[in-house]
């Protein structure tokens, strides 16, 4: 009887290990990002999608992501069509703004109000905007 015990208790530590193995440090602050109702909009050629990919590891799996390239790069899907994106990556947050172009962790932080990993709070690390249009000639 004893091993039975013995066993089930080796078992459930176990399992607990594998479990906690399996979660990144990452894993929280994807899913806040998930559930603060921001997505992000890519294609799978895109090398700055994969990057973004990559930061997250596995728990980019946590993160909603919505794929806007057809097979063999044939076009856009309906979805992102319909919400005019023209640039990958495209972050979309709960207020309808969007962030194009590979973003940090500190920004996706800052505009979603998501703790980072370490338990702070991040910044807007994009860079300043570049003046449009033509300036007078001096």
């Amino acid at each position: 009887m004893k091993k039975i015990y013995l066993f089930i208790t080796i078992l459930a530590i176990l399992s607990l290990f594998l479990v906690s193995c399996n979660s990144t440090k990452y894993d929280a602050f994807a899913q806040c990002l998930t559930d603060k109702g921001v997505v992000m909009y890519g294609a799978y050629w895109c090398q700055h999608c994969a990057e973004q990919k990559r930061i997250f590891g596995s728990s980019f799996d946590k993160i909603t992501y919505v794929e806007c390239s057809l097979p063999n790069n044939a076009g856009q899907t309906q979805i992102c069509m319909q919400k005019n994106i023209t640039g990958y990556p495209t972050w979309e947050f709960a207020d309808g703004t969007r962030f194009e172009g590979a973003q940090t962790f500190s920004t996706l932080s800052w505009k979603s109000g998501c703790l980072l990993p370490d338990g702070t709070m991040g910044t807007d690390e994009r860079p300043p905007a570049q003046p449009t249009g033509i300036l007078p000639l001096q």
